[in-house]
């Protein structure tokens, strides 16, 4: 296929997400208010809870009848590389434009934290529905690739929910020492268990007329004990573990498992409804998804105030920076022999670094009450460039993998 035949092949799927979006941009107008912020708040939570997971699960269930889990084992590695390359491009942002210090969780988790959700279950499937595709059968393509994309999503869930949380949450404490509502909910509920943590230590380290144990082991393992304490009180595992997370494992659960699948998977399957029924649920997620985007990206349109320097800086990490490294990434893998002979593998794989920042981090700051408005500007104009950066990425990845 020739260049420009590989344009309008990954123009198509962008053209489809935009068209979705902007749907829902009008549904949130206020002269429509058919998706008001309580519409958008119910139909959040039915995508989080029930569609999203739904899509995960059966896309990894799906996918193990043709290709074996365990061999998808470069993906999570992959997105570990884009989270600590981003974090690492996000980090010399913040120095470099000097953003406050309250917003440098936001920016480092924009850069490290791409949308590896509702744009690939899009992009993927539209591309494989060409005739002209370079990856072959549209319904074996179709298939595998879901695969891909949701052990994609599921790994890239877990990491947002836990690393970009955790960073949004740590940054969080403005530079007068005060700290968001729910930090100050948290040190409440921990602060009594925290004072005798460190009364325990306080005493364990003073020294005892009758003890004979060497003074600087007690004292080490009393740090070490503080430590392990305190990172235990600081993570939450309700937040790690969320829906998309726990069908992802569920997902992978059954696609590793034989029995398992014989039970729920294929035609002869005697609970075969139950994966028809997963799979009906996860097909609402994608224009679910989608139209949320569009309406969310409404505040960011009618609202300013991010400097030009950092928002330039967060679409050069996300749009040039990260997909370069992308390039070099599955180009060394290859000549590991890492990653297969399978394309589409490695489509998949690129379009991990080419992608905007997830729309989660948007919740994120919801929840802390941390740039709000700064993250919906940065994610207003990061995914109006990506209509075109990700056609241009697009194009280049199927050229040099065809």
């Amino acid at each position: 296929m020739n260049i420009q035949e590989l344009f309008m092949l990954a123009l198509m799927p962008v053209l489809k997400t935009l068209l979705i979006a902007v749907v829902g941009l009008f549904l949130a107008l206020d002269r429509v208010s058919i998706l008001t912020a309580e519409g958008r708040h119910h139909l959040n939570n039915l995508v989080f809870y029930v569609f999203f997971p739904s899509l995960c699960a059966s896309g990894l269930i799906s996918s193990s009848t043709v290709t074996g889990i365990f061999s998808l084992w470069f993906v999570p590695m992959s997105i570990l590389i884009t989270f600590l390359v981003g974090s690492a491009l996000g980090w010399i942002l913040v120095k470099i434009t000097r953003t406050p210090h309250h917003l440098h969780g936001l920016v480092i988790g924009c850069c490290a934290g791409g949308n590896m959700g509702n744009l690939p279950v899009i992009i993927i499937p539209a591309i494989c529905a060409e005739k002209n595709n370079p990856f072959g059968d549209p319904f074996t393509c179709s298939k595998n690739g879901m695969g891909y994309v949701s052990l994609s999503m599921g790994i890239g869930a877990i990491g947002v929910w836990s690393y970009v949380y955790n960073i949004v949450r740590a940054y969080g404490k403005k530079e007068d020492g005060d700290v968001s509502a729910y930090s100050r909910l948290r040190e409440n509920q921990h602060g009594e268990t925290s004072k005798q943590s460190l009364d325990s230590t306080t005493r364990t380290l003073l020294p005892s007329s009758n003890s004979k144990v060497d003074e600087a082991s007690v004292s080490l393992r009393a740090v070490i004990e503080k430590k392990v304490k305190s990172l235990v009180e600081y993570i939450d595992l309700s937040v790690v573990f969320r829906p998309p997370t726990i069908a992802t494992i569920v997902g992978i659960i059954i696609a590793s498992v034989s029995p398992i699948q014989d039970i729920l998977v294929g035609s002869g399957a005697p609970l075969r409804f139950i994966e028809s029924s997963v799979v009906l649920l996860g097909e609402a997620a994608i224009p679910s998804m989608t139209i949320i985007m569009g309406a969310n990206l409404l505040r960011g349109f009618k609202r300013s105030g991010v400097g030009v320097s950092l928002l330039f800086g967060i679409i050069v990490v996300r749009f040039i920076f990260l997909p370069i490294i992308g390039v070099a990434v599955i180009t060394a893998a290859k000549n590991l022999g890492m990653v297969g002979s399978d394309p589409l593998y490695h489509f998949v794989i690129l379009l991990q670094y080419a992608v905007p920042p997830a729309m989660a981090i948007g919740t994120i700051t919801q929840l802390f009450e941390i740039g709000e408005t700064e993250c919906s500007v940065i994610m207003f104009w990061n995914y109006a460039v990506a209509s075109i950066a990700l056609t241009l990425w697009c194009t280049y990845f199927m050229y040099i993998l065809s």
